[in-house]
């Protein structure tokens, strides 16, 4: 078997570069001449432009623009919008409110954008934006999920007084109402699910340029979809063919989803930088990161199961408020959660279910996909529903699980709310995660804690996310070189995952190229001809599936010309571990010797096409749906309210395993994020005035290594037949199955003090204050 190929335990390529400080992230990115822009945003929540004096900041040393929303107006910048056939759930169509890239009349966020400085050095842009005077007539302001529909909130949109965008429903309702009716219990919860940002390594930034000679911008900008970006600032902001712009995005430093699309400040450095014939950059230091990125997560959930006399699911009913913030600049603010809801239902069999989803507006940053997109949310629900109803109805929750779970046998299934289950092991899952926990002996774990005044919980939740969507394809090429070496151009963007490595394994096991002989591109629109960038665990299925079929392409082209070279018909050559071999001989010829014959006319045979290039693009068949089982332990002081994870253990299914050190990685890192949000990460605003509470790291806790205990993962893949490399992904599962597990470890933990509910985050005043109030 060769060391580089499909699951394999390859030590990433990337990393020495990016050990040594030999990335290449957009900051690192400068121009000769280049000048640096600063943003001017709003210090208020909600408030009327009265005025915008600019005359002392352009009069500054060193300023070249000082530019308003009027400027982009006057100069016929378009601006995005949302598409997605929505309504309100009145029956009108959906309100969706564009935003301006330069605000001139009234802010809606703390953040909010108004003017654009432009220096010539980023101190004298910073100075000169301290001389803007904007004249501000502050009006009420609403921020928190439930305060957005009562009857006095203030309105974000005059046009949209009850602030209500628009809606989604899946499942059948009338059905559902009915089963709940006839059940024989009902269990109802309301569970809120904080909002929370990014805070990747490397803030935001954008270095833009104008080519007059060829009329052509160029953005160098930390995007996950360059192509799209390209595609929509061309089509819907400059209105230029797409030759006309090119996207660069090389090392990007985190991105989570929420460096996914295209940002405000990409066109309006693009404009600045066309205005002025000259580079302008921007970097969104860490103070103003909050304040100028979109959010994640931020709903409210009303979640009922309905089960009959012997406790099995009957049906479930979900009515969810989602934050969506105070503008929907385009369909990527409104995928979460309304597009991954559906897994909701989780592993089990519920026969009949409703889901309705209603956006409102609010005076917060808009919210957008952040690691899993309604995923975790939809796996948080429904197991921490399940937790509380075998409380609720005094059975053991693990037993009430395997009741109602989906056998093998009973795959593939069509859930009643959309999804379609292919293939999984779900109580396969549950057992090998119970023994690889030990979770038998957890009584004597817990009665240990409690001696030395601790309370300790178990938390064990199954865990399915949606993933790698159907509605786009991924693009793929492979180039060989005259001397037999190869590049490779992928359509996905990488941000840390371990892209290079897990494509050169894939190429590695289709046409046994030696790695170090492989160049690896992605991420410019210039030098890769499509793509669809990386989002929702698609890289590896749809990116993969696109190279694999492109490696198809070139062994079948291969297969004539060494035939050819071999003196043997196209049909008696085999392929394999990258040799062309004449069936029942020992006469062969490598790949890379074909491929450098193909760059020689003289070796051709007759009416052969030379060069050795082949692409592929790839359309999935359909969703995959990785999966898992996540075993928690928490001990938590009574005294302080401090939690603290001690054991953490996965048994993960996603299809195929490309390198288990990568899944290793990216199962860590999801599991990190989902404790972060559980235990004290949490984007605030003062809910009177509206200010932001949770500007900086001084204010907004990030999780650290105290917080995240060791790990065991353990793989017990189930391939789908839905892509020809069985892959289901892998990039969100870990914060899929973290949230749910770890706060109801933390419930469990709690339940013997008569503690019902923590508010998320569950930070050790939230602890503590359920604690006090199950108390008294």
């Amino acid at each position: 078997m060769s060391k580089y190929g499909i699951g394999q335990p390859v030590l990433r390529f990337e990393d020495p570069r990016l050990l040594r400080g030999k990335g290449r992230f957009v900051n690192d990115v400068n121009l000769p001449g280049q000048a640096h822009a600063v943003f001017v945003r709003s210090p208020h929540a909600h408030a009327r432009i009265r005025s915008i004096d600019v005359a002392a900041a352009q009069a500054a040393p060193g300023v070249l623009a000082v530019l308003t929303g009027h400027d982009v107006a006057a100069d016929g910048l378009g601006m995005p919008k949302a598409n997605m056939p929505r309504k309100r759930p009145d029956g009108k169509p959906m309100f969706a409110p564009q935003r301006p890239p330069l605000v001139v009349d009234r802010v809606r966020y703390v953040g909010d954008p108004v003017v654009m400085v432009v220096a010539g050095t980023l101190s004298e842009a910073k100075d000169a934006a301290e001389l803007v005077a904007i004249d501000y007539d502050p009006l009420p302001s609403v921020t928190t999920t439930e305060d957005t529909v009562k009857p006095d909130a203030p309105a974000v949109w005059d046009e949209c007084p009850d602030n209500v965008s628009n809606h989604v429903e899946r499942g059948n309702k009338a059905a559902t109402d009915a089963a709940i009716k006839a059940a024989a219990r009902v269990v109802r919860r309301r569970y809120v699910i904080s909002r929370v940002h990014a805070q990747y390594m490397e803030p935001r930034g954008a270095l833009a340029s104008y080519d007059e000679g060829e009329d052509r911008m160029v953005l160098h900008a930390d995007v996950q979809y360059p192509h799209r970006v390209r595609n929509m600032l061309a089509q819907s902001v400059f209105k230029v063919p797409e030759s006309k712009m090119r996207v660069i995005a090389q090392d990007v430093g985190g991105g989570f989803g929420t460096k996914g699309w295209q940002y405000v400040e990409h066109r309006l450095t693009l404009w600045a930088a066309r205005k002025l014939r000259r580079p302008v950059k921007w970097t969104c230091e860490r103070s103003e990161a909050v304040m100028a990125d979109e959010h994640g997560r931020d709903n409210v959930g009303e979640i009922e199961l309905a089960l009959d006399k012997d406790n099995n699911f009957v049906a479930l009913r979900l009515n969810m408020l989602a934050n969506i913030g105070a503008y929907v600049g385009s369909d990527r603010n409104l995928l979460s959660p309304f597009g991954m809801i559906g897994t909701v239902l989780g592993v089990y069999r519920i026969p009949t279910a409703y889901i309705d989803v209603v956006g409102v507006l609010s005076n917060t940053n808009p919210t957008a996909p952040y690691r899993g997109a309604g995923r975790p949310e939809a796996i948080y629900l429904i197991e921490r529903l399940i937790d509380d109803a075998a409380r609720e109805l005094g059975v053991d929750r693990i037993a009430l699980r395997r009741r109602n779970m989906l056998p093998e046998s009973a795959l593939p299934y069509q859930s009643p709310v959309g999804p379609f289950y292919d293939c999984g092991q779900f109580e396969k899952n549950l057992d090998l995660a119970i023994e690889l926990a030990d979770v038998a002996g957890f009584e004597a774990r817990k009665a240990a804690s409690l001696k030395r005044g601790r309370l300790r919980g178990l938390g064990i939740v199954n865990a399915i996310e949606q993933a790698a969507g159907t509605a786009q394809p991924e693009y793929a090429e492979i180039r060989f070189n005259p001397g037999g070496t190869a590049a490779l151009l992928m359509g996905t963007k990488a941000q840390g995952q371990g892209h290079e490595t897990m494509f050169k394994q894939i190429l590695h096991e289709r046409l046994g190229i030696d790695p170090n002989d492989v160049q690896y591109i992605d991420g410019d629109t210039d030098r890769v001809a499509f793509g669809m960038g990386t989002n929702g665990s698609r890289s590896t299925v749809l990116g993969g599936s696109a190279l694999y079929l492109a490696a198809g392409k070139v062994i079948e082209k291969g297969r004539r010309l060494a035939g050819h070279l071999l003196e043997a018909g196209e049909q008696d050559i085999d392929f394999a571990d990258g040799v062309f071999k004449v069936k029942g001989t020992d006469r062969s010829v490598t790949l890379k010797q074909v491929a450098m014959a193909a760059f020689s006319p003289a070796k051709w045979p007759k009416g052969f096409e030379g060069g050795l290039y082949e692409n592929a693009t790839y359309l999935g068949q359909k969703d995959t749906f990785p999966n898992g089982c996540h075993v928690c332990e928490v001990e938590v002081d009574p005294e302080t309210g401090d939690v603290t994870p001690d054991r953490y253990f996965v048994v993960d299914d996603v299809g195929t395993v490309m390198n288990p050190i990568g899944l290793k990685g990216q199962i860590h890192g999801g599991v990190a994020q989902g404790i972060g949000q559980i235990l004290c990460e949490q984007v605030v605003w003062d809910r009177e005035s509206g200010q932001l509470l949770t500007a900086s790291f001084l204010d907004y806790a990030m999780p650290h290594a105290q917080m995240v205990p060791n790990m065991e993962v353990k793989s017990n893949p189930v391939p789908t037949q839905y892509n020809p490399l069985g892959a289901k992904g892998a990039g969100e599962a870990g914060t899929v199955g973290a949230m749910p597990v770890v706060m109801n470890a933390i419930m469990d933990a709690l339940a013997p003090l008569g503690v019902t509910d923590v508010a998320m985050p569950a930070t050790p005043l939230n602890v503590w204050r359920a604690i006090q109030q199950a108390r008294n």
